[in-house]
């Protein structure tokens, strides 16, 4: 297994990694977008301004922009003491802070955890989620959540989703764009800015499903795995986890209240999955290992 500072620094790596990427994608966007006006260097400028609002967004408020989107609201110590004690006990067993803790109301079980470090991280569960599980198999859903967050998962995850948000709107725009106001532009230079207007939209329209798919491959399975293991040592009882991961994973509905495309690689278990999260073909181009492979490590502990 990779030691867990390794994997730290490999997620750090990527997160960097993720935010050059990204400039450079902005820079060409921009510049083409520039072009398609007229000046180019208006274009750089916009791109990079742009660019550089949504990594503040992305890096310090991006938790917020999470929960916003999967309709979490704060959970209280008076209205969940339950979840509270929980969590408290697994943040003493980590070493971290307690993280804020937030509440998704729907009966479909299932959890995840945001945010841009272990000072600075949320985990949200479902209603389904304390409704279904026994004690013994919440602890090891939060000491998975938890162990994402010592891991430091949460960083990459958080800016990967709020930046592939951005490029697909991005992408919408430009195109809208292209349609709507490629006759004035072709009035004012002729066929070289259609041509240019169409590279553009056709380069944007191309990358952003890719790049959306990259960013949910960037949250490496094996983070999952390693999750696991972690959990499993913070709690010391690994089939807590392992009956977790069948309960979640057999309640899950496809198309249900939390199955946000943006979010699924967020999730302890893919929403989109269903109970066929246990199959390995179903999971070929999943952002999660197979449940039944998840399963079978914690069981073999």
């Amino acid at each position: 297994m990779v030691p867990v500072y390794s994997h730290i620094a490999a997620n750090k790596r990527r997160t960097f990694f993720l935010f050059l990427l990204f400039a450079l994608l902005f820079a060409a966007a921009g510049y083409l977008l520039g072009l398609y006006l007229g000046e180019p260097v208006v274009g750089l400028i916009l791109a990079a301004i742009f660019f550089g609002v949504m990594i503040l967004i992305s890096y310090y408020g991006g938790q917020g922009v999470v929960t916003s989107m999967a309709g979490a609201r704060p959970a209280s110590r008076e209205q969940e003491p339950y979840l509270y004690n929980t969590v408290e006990a697994l943040s003493i067993a980590a070493g971290r802070p307690v993280p804020k803790l937030y509440i998704i109301e729907t009966d479909v079980p299932n959890a995840f955890a945001a945010g841009r470090s272990p000072e600075h991280a949320v985990i949200a569960v479902t209603r389904g989620l304390l409704n279904r599980l026994n004690r013994l198999e919440l602890e090891g859903v939060i000491a998975h959540e938890m162990a994402h967050i010592n891991n430091y998962d949460i960083l990459l995850a958080t800016v990967a989703m709020v930046l592939a948000g951005t490029i697909v709107f991005i992408s919408y725009t430009v195109r809208r764009m292209f349609w709507f106001g490629g006759s004035r532009s072709r009035r004012k230079s002729g066929g070289q800015a259609q041509l240019l207007a169409l590279l553009a939209a056709v380069f944007l329209a191309i990358l952003a499903p890719l790049f959306a798919q990259l960013l949910r491959f960037a949250i490496s399975r094996q983070r999952e795995f390693l999750a696991d293991a972690t959990a499993a040592d913070f709690t010391g009882y690994p089939e807590g986890l392992a009956s977790a991961l069948e309960k979640i994973t057999a309640a899950q509905v496809p198309g249900g209240p939390i199955d946000n495309e943006a979010l699924r690689g967020l999730y302890i278990v893919n929403p989109a999955l269903g109970a066929r999260g246990t199959e390995r073909i179903s999971t070929l181009f999943s952002t999660h290992p197979p449940t039944s492979e998840r399963i079978k490590r914690l069981r073999s502990m």
